[in-house]
């Protein structure tokens, strides 16, 4: 398989169903309404309108990459099947008693969120590993024979299995799925394969997510497949995971919760091309649809990765209180702000968006589908900033009065504001959470986030991307061509890559080096068979070790080289950490044992770097004669606004704020403290004005 074959991206979002398809150089979009009871038709539907523009059929695509929100809609939603934890005996509560830290400590009222599975689904059995991998105690087989009728008698869809330290022995956990699968007809899960890391209860409330979201998520993928063969499309179809990588739709369907965000992590790639292109080492992307708003940084071209995250953080983005999931993941910050989220006033009269959402069934008021509820959409559109008759390619016409009848029923009557000052309202609103999440996501990485190049795609990113540039101090903002399909088009950049995960607490003072040669080729052969689902080209290989002072509670990332290891190595390891851990804290510890906890390969396939484009932040002022009334956040009054088409415009062109610049599937707002200039490529720059140098 060549990266000249025709390819088709499609990414399921919470709204809007995303399609691209890639033929011979020229990219081909479309988005069409999410189709929540068959998720699937808004495939095949989006796929009809891009090969017809594209003069192709389904037969001749060769590739089909797909990346949804389905799984991670299921987890917040809490819409999975019944799952049945089988756990050892005296830990039923870990999910429950989670890390016992208080995310917010001075919050007296505070409440921690509920665990995925309540306790009268959790069952615990006799056996015990040590922290060393052996067995103090034999598993109780009996009890797990009659565990498996009483699972089977009431009903339970799935089954997660978490043992005590099968990280580094899963002997137990594969002989209880062995005994229940004997018995039972349901997927069963089992936490040595699904996140073979220590920390129990990270592991086990993994395992229990894969489990929970693993019969939908089987079902899906199988009618998916089903229908495009049906339709002719007889090619291939891999899935992203939240890594960033490509996997097959078998192991996607066996570990679904690494899905969990694959569509964010398509657009983080694609941001990662964006800066790659232009050159840009510090970079921050905000990806905004229809229900969701995420944040990354892109540093060296590359996302950042985490080996674990948290869904449905429920605190003001406070890290801890979300529902964690222990996986390799391109690590970002994701609140309910997209298109759809809706918008109410709260008992101390403020207003507030989200994370409640209109998604596409039945959608904003303004969309005329039944929904009659303020949404962000419907303050977009009431100030200005849509084009009521050209919104979605002109697939779906809004009704301005319906937004205004929405907005000032639940928001502007009760804090007694006109349409367009509650609108107003609305949308800061939004746009200050997004802010304050970047904000937050910055200073946890030890960042300054008004030090990085934004760069803007989904839906709804290049309407509010100006206004967020004005919030953090970022300067300038990219908005690159086919930025309202962004995640699609990044599915299409992204590597068959893998990366496989092993803990092992083994101190540097007694290093082994054939046992560390023996656990990373294990390792090497695991994601290397994941890769070569996909591609038999020449793979590459990221071996990174997390290492710690003795008795510390975390761990910092050390590279290691890709090759075999000898004694002599100890001291070369030691050098690694001490400086890696000199860059996070300042300064090394003497004395301390050094130890390894945790072991990470990472396999994927070598991509073509992209051509370069070199960035033009004067341009040459082009006049713009059509314009319309947009509200000016700066002056908090509509403002006779330039509007142009985005095909319309030559490379060099500079438009002077503010502007509107539209196109079939977003409209880049361009406030009047920013200029924009179309780059060599098409790429719209946002500059602040006096700052282009």
């Amino acid at each position: 398989m060549t990266r000249t074959d025709i390819r088709l991206g499609a990414d399921i979002g919470g709204t809007f169903t995303d399609i691209a398809l890639e033929l011979h150089g020229r990219l081909h979009s479309t988005k069409v309404l999410t189709n929540y009871a068959n998720p699937e038709q808004a495939i095949l539907d989006g796929m009809e309108i891009v090969c017809a523009e594209a003069g192709i059929g389904f037969a001749e695509i060769d590739i089909i990459i797909h990346g949804t929100t389905l799984a991670t809609n299921a987890l917040i939603e809490r819409r999975g099947a019944r799952t049945a934890l089988v756990t050892t005996e005296g830990f039923r509560d870990v999910i429950e008693m989670r890390t016992e830290n208080r995310f917010e400590q001075y919050d007296l009222n505070l409440t921690l969120p509920p665990p995925l599975i309540p306790r009268e689904d959790r069952f615990a059995v006799a056996g015990r590993i040590s922290a060393k991998g052996e067995e103090l105690q034999p598993l109780d087989e009996a009890a797990l024979e009659t565990l498996a009728e009483t699972i089977r008698a009431e009903g339970f869809g799935a089954v997660a299995v978490g043992f005590l330290h099968s990280y580094l022995n899963p002997a137990h956990e594969q002989r209880a799925r062995e005994i229940l699968g004997a018995h039972l007809d349901i997927p069963i899960s089992i936490s040595a394969e699904v996140s073979p890391q220590m920390r129990e209860f990270e592991r086990f409330n993994t395992v229990c997510a894969n489990a929970y979201v693993r019969p939908q998520m089987a079902d899906y993928l199988g009618r998916l497949q089903l229908r495009l063969k049906d339709m002719g499309a007889t090619c291939p179809v891999f899935m992203i995971h939240s890594g960033g990588g490509l996997i097959s739709v078998e192991t996607a369907a066996q570990f679904p919760v690494r899905l969990v965000e694959s569509g964010p992590a398509g657009g983080a790639i694609f941001a990662a091309d964006v800066a790659r292109r232009f050159g840009l080492e510090r970079v921050v992307s905000y990806d905004m649809g229809g229900t969701t708003a995420k944040i990354c940084l892109i540093e060296g071209f590359q996302p950042q990765t985490a080996r674990s995250f948290e869904v449905a953080r429920t605190y003001r983005f406070s890290k801890g209180s979300g529902m964690p999931i222990s996986i390799p993941v391109i690590e970002m910050i994701e609140i309910g702000a997209g298109g759809g989220s809706l918008a109410w006033v709260d008992a101390m009269g403020r207003i507030q968006t989200g994370p409640e959402s209109a998604a596409s069934e039945p959608g904003p008021a303004c969309y005329g589908r039944g929904g009659t509820r303020p949404a962000i959409t419907d303050a977009d559109l009431v100030l200005g900033k849509l084009d009521p008759d050209n919104f979605a390619g002109g697939k779906i016409r809004l009704s301005e009065e319906a937004a205004r009848s929405a907005i000032t029923r639940d928001v502007g009557t009760r804090l007694s504001l006109e349409a367009e000052a509650a609108a107003f309202g609305i949308v800061e609103v939004v746009d200050e959470n997004m802010a304050n999440a970047a904000r937050v996501h910055a200073v946890e990485n030890g960042k300054a986030i008004g030090d990085n190049v934004m760069i803007a795609f989904g839906g709804a990113a290049p309407l509010h991307a100006a206004r967020l540039c004005e919030k953090l101090g970022v300067d300038q903002c990219l908005v690159p061509k086919g930025a309202g399909v962004g995640s699609a088009i990044g599915f299409l950049k992204a590597p068959f890559g893998y990366e496989a995960l092993a803990s092992r607490i083994m101190p540097l003072s007694a290093f082994d080096a054939g046992a560390l040669n023996s656990l990373l080729d294990g390792l090497k052969d695991t994601a290397e068979h994941f890769v070569r689902a996909g591609t038999d080209g020449p793979i590459t290989r990221e071996v990174t070790a997390f290492m710690r002072y003795a008795g510390q509670g975390w761990e910092i990332p050390v590279a290691l080289p890709d090759r075999a290891f000898t004694a002599a190595d100890r001291t070369a390891i030691e050098t690694a950490f001490k400086d890696r851990y000199a860059q996070f804290f300042g300064r090394a510890v003497e004395g301390p044992e050094i130890e390894f906890v945790t072991f990470s390969l990472k396999a994927q396939d070598i991509l073509p770097a992209p051509a370069g484009v070199a960035l033009d932040t004067i341009g040459t002022p082009r006049a713009i004669g059509q314009s319309r009334a947009v509200f000016d956040p700066a002056t908090g009054a509509p403002l006779d606004t330039r509007i142009a088409e985005r095909d319309a415009l030559d490379p060099g062109d500079r438009i002077t704020g503010p502007a509107v610049i539209v196109e079939r599937e977003t409209a880049t707002i361009v406030t009047s403290p920013f200029d924009a200039v179309i780059q060599p490529d098409g790429t719209i720059l946002l500059v602040r004005k006096g700052a282009q140098a």
